[in-house]
């Protein structure tokens, strides 16, 4: 049997990349559910809530692009499953997040590719810089991403449940993979990389939110 090198590995990452750009993603778990069903929304308060979706459906296309350089620039066997798990709960979102918005009547971001591609770079910058580092990166990433969507909470129409059922499972999710990358021995990030991460994050969140 052929063993797999960085050039089949890297032909993996830009087909997965592919995937998450042009076709149906898939959850392996199913979507959350609200208690109470949804309240009949306006016409503005659906395209708040789907503006407010499209942002984090393009969280979720960045955190494949990140998780899938960091994985291919590991060499620990185990911190690359580590990351293709989280990436699997990501791709949960992914698909949550683009059936709501369709259901919204909305539609996904047409930078996705920018997107992609901007987060691909990141992530596989902060790989070569090492697996501390690179673990650092992710809890970083995703506090600032479970702030970002505990905003969203305050946001997002009150009738709108079943967008909020999906962004607190999101939340919850987020968090858990930023104590994992913790316990498994993340570097405290530099505050000017925290701070540049977050003017980046604002661009991306405010560009995303129109187009």
């Amino acid at each position: 049997m052929r063993r797999i090198n960085e050039l089949d590995q890297l032909f993996v990452v830009l087909d997965q990349g592919l995937r998450t750009l042009l076709a149906t993603p898939h959850a392996a778990r199913e979507r959350p559910r609200p208690s109470e069903a949804d309240a009949e929304l306006t016409a503005e308060e659906r395209r708040e809530a789907a503006a407010l979706m499209r942002v984090n459906h393009v969280g979720e296309v960045c955190a494949q692009a990140l998780y899938s350089a960091q994985a291919l620039s590991t060499r620990d066997a185990a911190l690359r499953v580590h990351l293709e798990h989280a990436a699997q709960e990501e791709e949960d979102h992914l698909q949550w997040t683009s059936e709501r918005i369709a259901e919204l009547g909305g539609r996904t971001s047409l930078l996705n590719p920018l997107w992609w591609g901007g987060a691909f770079g990141i992530g596989l910058a902060a790989g070569l810089a090492g697996d501390r580092w690179s673990l650092g990166f992710v809890v970083e990433t995703e506090r600032q991403v479970e702030a970002h969507l505990h905003s969203h909470l305050t946001r997002l129409p009150a009738g709108d449940q079943s967008s909020r059922a999906i962004v607190a499972q999101m939340a919850a999710d987020e968090a858990a993979h930023g104590l994992a990358a913790q316990q498994a021995g993340a570097a405290e990030l530099p505050a000017p990389i925290k701070q540049l991460m977050r003017l980046a994050a604002k661009v991306m969140t405010r560009t995303a939110h129109h187009v």
